[in-house]
């Protein structure tokens, strides 16, 4: 048996170790250990989430590809498909943020480019711990930078996300990285290595020592001590990426290749072994044929190095000397490094000696999956009784002080720094409900938002889940556009614990419950466990990243006011829901309570409606309610407008003022439209089974509310506004 130390190094079992041997039927070396020390890791493996993911819905009559492979793909009619996938670079963002948030954009764009697709946007969800911390604001402007510094020099536009702070994210911030692409759904590329005697080529940057034992560093738990993983963080080079993007998509154009696929995690062990898994075949490689960048490396180096802008390609003999060709225009290395052979094994040689000899279904297919111990997620700590809890002297105040906090307060410190206009497909600039993307040449548009509350999901992580599809397609709805499709990125602590496990399980039963709802396939995802240090947990965190369709661009609707005298209404009904409200954490310093119930079947007619009155012209602004209620919404909708329009609501009912204020009751959407059409607008809603109420005008340069007659605030917008405006830029130092 093998020194348990060894194992420990390798983040493998004594159980696991037994099952390899049996699997390749003799004791691995060295590096085949490391072999099976990256592909059986979590991050590869999914061996704690398979049995749970099967819940997830996944077909639909637009997918042309759903999970398994790089990305998943929708068909969007007109022989076009839209690409899509979502990814985690949490542990590496720890540890250098700049390096590990740039690596994180490369490695979702050439997962989108290595599917035949052309990425046109990328949007990104962080967490960080609160900034008033010097160490939180560090980790924050370092990935900021990464995701600029990769996104702007490649030239793919950064058109949306959201960032959200609590101290749980102090040692384990968050860095998902979505991106969209477009391709032909005859130009479609999948990573599978078929056909005996095809040649396999090696394209893209030189192999380093960065990045090694990335995928097992990212399946484990970090500790007081991070620094000496810093090699495990890969180092990226946006420049030779767009080079690789480009020679890429052009011999795919030409039909000069059978296969591709990214060397992302795991590298250079992953694309050959799962390649040839997918196709039934088998692989043999000249590791001495690697393109190197380093003297001396070992088999196990090479193999294992994710250094970063690296793709596997397979092309038929006669193909190889004009793939060589097109990456040679584009002065990058194309060499051929090995074959594909029958019999389904890896081989790889080394200076003249075989250093891999195992069956590639054993790599790939027979990592064993866990049926993990679920214990009930830790119940949320009770919200005081509302009669127990004071409310404001002056709600006035409470508003400032509800859009002046990080979560809520404007993000524009942080996109300003994206070019979000290259490529000139981008329709609305970050910060409205979702991003959308004209398709040129037709009147189609993308819509796509990122979305989780990760306070829903640690108060109740069934109905934290179900909001976050909920809201995300709520957010393409404002603007018109159909919820078609969704990715999603798990982001929990250590599956080994129980009481994890337990709040996996129930977000994800949530997640399928709502996705069945409302009729939208998962095309893919990924799994993020190990968000522990020191034995610390994050709160559970999924996010989904929702595409859409919108068939007439001129359509579409955005959050701001319009025009003065407009009216204002309130789809939805409030209730007297503050548990884990932005409010009552900001105002009263709680995070506690249940978050608000959803009824999906409401959440869907209100969306079809929603779909309806913008299809038909009625609405002239439409804006979810999420953070912050209605009050901040109606602010924010004074925001957006060109002219900072304010408003005067009268609200009714016997709610507290306060939850009346900032409740963030679900399937909620505030829309205004022009006098004339009120009436039209709520007989509509009446007819579908949608609440909706006529609550006030667009005008004046207050944000007004008040309920029978009598104000229960006013602000004036421009206060309001550089409250929101200024909050994040004073921690940075910098001028709004």
């Amino acid at each position: 048996m093998i020194d348990k130390s060894v194992l420990d190094q390798h983040n493998l079992t004594e159980d696991e170790y037994r099952l390899i041997v049996e699997l390749i039927g003799k004791e691995p070396n060295l590096t085949e250990l490391g072999i099976f020390s990256v592909m059986w890791s979590e991050h590869c493996g999914y061996k704690s989430s398979r049995v749970h993911l099967k819940k997830l819905p996944t077909e639909g009559p637009r997918v042309v590809q759903g999970p398994g492979e790089n990305a998943g793909v929708l068909d969007i009619g007109d022989g076009q498909v839209v690409v899509f996938k979502i990814e985690s670079h949490n542990h590496p963002s720890f540890i250098e943020p700049y390096q590990g948030a740039a690596t994180g954009v490369g490695g979702i764009l050439r997962d989108i480019f290595t599917m035949g697709a052309r990425p046109i946007a990328v949007l990104d969800s962080l967490r960080f711990g609160p900034p008033d911390d010097p160490k939180n604001r560090s980790i924050m402007e370092g990935v900021v930078s990464g995701i600029a510094g990769y996104g702007n020099s490649i030239g793919v536009p950064t058109v949306g996300g959201e960032v959200y702070f609590d101290p749980c994210y102090e040692l384990n911030p968050l860095v998902n990285v979505f991106c969209l692409g477009l391709a032909d759904r005859d130009k479609i590329f999948l990573a599978k290595a078929e056909g005996a005697g095809n040649k396999v080529l090696y394209v893209g940057a030189k192999t380093g020592r960065d990045g090694i034992h990335g995928a097992t560093m990212a399946s484990a738990e970090f500790g007081k001590e991070t620094e000496h993983k810093r090699p495990n963080v890969q180092v990226g080079d946006p420049f030779k990426e767009k080079l690789l993007l480009e020679a890429c998509l052009e011999v795919m154009d030409r039909s000069l290749i059978v296969g591709i696929q990214d060397m992302g995690a795991a590298g250079l062990t992953c694309s050959t072994t799962e390649m040839a898994a997918k196709g039934g075949m088998g692989i043999d490689v000249d590791l001495d044929k690697v393109p190197q960048r380093e003297a001396g490396m070992t088999p196990y180096e090479i193999l294992l190095s994710e250094s970063q802008e690296r793709m596997l390609m397979v092309a038929t003999p006669e193909n190889v000397p004009a793939v060589q060709e097109v990456f040679a225009k584009w002065d990058l290395d194309a060499p051929v490094i090995g074959e594909v052979v029958a019999g389904g094994r890896a081989r790889m040689t080394f200076r003249g000696e075989v250093v891999v000899d195992i069956p590639v279904d054993a790599v790939v297919n027979l990592c064993p999956a866990y049926d993990r111990p679920i214990a009930p997620p830790p119940p949320p700590p009770p919200a005081p009784a509302l009669a127990d809890l004071p409310l404001p002297d002056d709600l006035g105040e409470a508003l400032l002080k509800v859009l002046g906090s990080p979560t809520i307060a404007d993000k524009q410190w942080v996109f300003r720094q994206y070019d979000h206009m290259v490529q000139v497909n981008t329709v609305f600039l970050p910060g409205a409900d979702a991003a959308l993307l004209r398709i040129k040449g037709s009147k189609k548009a993308l819509a796509v938002t990122l979305d989780g509350n990760s306070l829903y999901t640690r108060l109740d992580p069934r109905t934290g889940a179900r909001i976050a599809a909920a809201e995300a397609c709520r957010n393409l709805a404002v603007v018109g556009a159909r919820p078609i499709g969704v990715t999603n990125c798990l982001n929990f602590g250590n599956p080994e614990k129980p009481e994890v496990m337990g709040q996996f399980e129930q977000a994800v039963t949530g997640m399928a419950e709502a996705c069945r709802t409302f009729g939208i396939p998962v095309t893919g995802g990924n799994v993020s466990f190990y968000n522990d240090t020191e034995g610390l947990s994050i709160h559970p965190t999924p996010v989904l990243g929702v595409v859409g369709l919108l068939d007439d661009i001129g359509k579409a609707v955005s959050p701001g006011f319009k025009a003065a005298g407009d009216d204002v209404i309130l789809i939805g009904e409030s209730f007297e829901e503050l548990g884990g409200t932005e409010y009552l954490k900001t105002v009263h310093g709680l995070e506690a309570g249940a978050p608000p119930a959803i009824d999906l079947e409401l959440e869907k007619r209100t969306q079809e409606y929603l779909l309806e009155t913008i299809d038909t012209g009625l609405l002239r602004s439409a804006h979810d309610l999420s953070e912050g209620g209605l009050a901040v919404a109606l602010a924010e909708s004074a925001f957006h407008s060109d002219r900072k329009l304010g408003c005067e609501v009268d609200l009714d009912g016997e709610l507290r003022a306060d939850a009346l204020l900032f409740g963030e009751s679900q399937s909620r959407v505030v829309v205004t439209c022009r006098k004339a059409d009120a009436a039209g607008l709520l007989r509509l809603a009446s007819r579908r089974g949608v609440p909706a109420k006529l609550i006030g005008r667009v005008g004046g340069r207050d944000i007004a509310l008040g309920r029978g007659g009598r104000d229960l605030l006013r602000v004036p917008v421009e206060r309001a506004f550089r409250v929101w405006k200024d909050s994040l830029p004073a921690f940075f130092k910098v001028p709004a």
